[in-house]
């Protein structure tokens, strides 16, 4: 498969790229630039020099069978507004733009819309967050067990951030200190409500999540509870059992800790319960199940490949 990257040079496209390269059913057609046009792609990804000669295109075209959309928030609407062309391309959008399914685009959350996704032309990735706190509740959704309010404290590391330099993201604010953010009202929240009505049509009750920066590059840990009136052990089968068919999402049944997941695209899932509220700890590294390899999990459905070609990524846990 031709794949073309457009905004190559961010964290996302690097992970694309990270990725790709490697992945044993893609050619890279061209990393698209505007800023790094003409410069080779190891000078900025440089994890990736001796991997890659490639260098930044500054023109891309449609003779690709996918592109990856890896701009900032609002820039693909308007690029595609512009090219019109490549709507008859099969597009993976890793924005927020088209999450809300608008525009032909399908959720990408393989683990709740495999099937779609395989039919599909466009694919909205979701939001990093958004997968952690989703893999969190899906199995309950779907059970039709969230009945209150759920509480939500999650962590990420720096690299959720973007690659543009501001107050909060330099290393003298960000090392050795933690802070909130957008409270009571993260952009995230109107998917995973958008994503656990189609498992649980009523769901109506509120989600109270509490965002919060690390003091690490990369990786995200939210812990979630809500009330739940059955065991330990019946959580346990409903989440395994739901679970039992995804290939990156397990369900530990010791305590789990971020480096298990980081540079990988898995989601761990770790449950206790305590006095009537079912907690639900989950992993996930931000740039790959939160982001590019996830995008590059819903290619591989949408091309009909072994759902983890190119993912077989094993974490650094020392």
């Amino acid at each position: 498969m031709k794949i073309g990257i457009i905004g190559a040079a961010g964290y996302t496209g690097g992970e694309l790229l990270r990725i790709l390269i490697h992945h044993p059913e893609a050619t890279i057609a061209y990393a698209h630039s505007n800023s790094q046009a003409g410069k080779p792609v190891a000078s900025t990804h440089t994890d990736l020099f001796g991997d890659t000669d490639l260098t930044f295109a500054e023109h891309f075209h449609t003779d690709v069978d996918v592109v990856f959309l890896c701009s900032g928030h609002g820039e693909s609407k308007k690029f595609l507004a512009a090219n019109p062309d490549f709507e008859n391309v099969r597009i993976i959008d890793l924005s927020t733009d088209f999450r809300d399914e608008s525009n032909g685009f399908v959720y990408g959350l393989p683990e709740l819309q495999r099937e779609v996704i395989r039919q599909a032309r466009k694919v909205a990735n979701p939001g990093c967050f958004a997968t952690s706190i989703e893999l969190a509740l899906l199995p309950l959704a779907q059970a039709g067990l969230l009945k209150d309010e759920v509480h939500v404290s999650a962590v990420t590391g720096s690299t959720g951030a973007g690659q543009s330099l501001s107050a909060t993201s330099h290393f003298s604010w960000r090392n050795n200190n933690m802070s909130i953010y957008k409270a009571f009202t993260h952009q995230h929240l109107t998917e995973i409500g958008m994503v656990l009505r189609k498992g649980q049509a009523d769901f109506t009750q509120k989600i109270n999540f509490i965002p919060y920066r690390g003091n690490f590059t990369r990786g995200i840990m939210a812990n979630v509870y809500t009330d739940f009136a059955g065991t330990l052990e019946e959580a346990t089968k409903l989440y395994t059992d739901y679970y039992a068919t995804h290939p990156f999402t397990h369900v530990s049944p010791a305590s789990i800790d971020v480096k298990q997941v980081v540079n990988t695209n898995k989601g761990l899932i770790h449950l206790e319960v305590h006095e009537g509220q079912l907690l639900v700890t989950s992993i996930i590294d931000n740039l790959t199940k939160g982001a590019s390899g996830q995008a590059v999990q819903n290619m591989n459905l949408m091309f009909g490949l072994d759902e983890k070609a190119g993912l077989n990524l094993k974490s650094v846990g020392f």
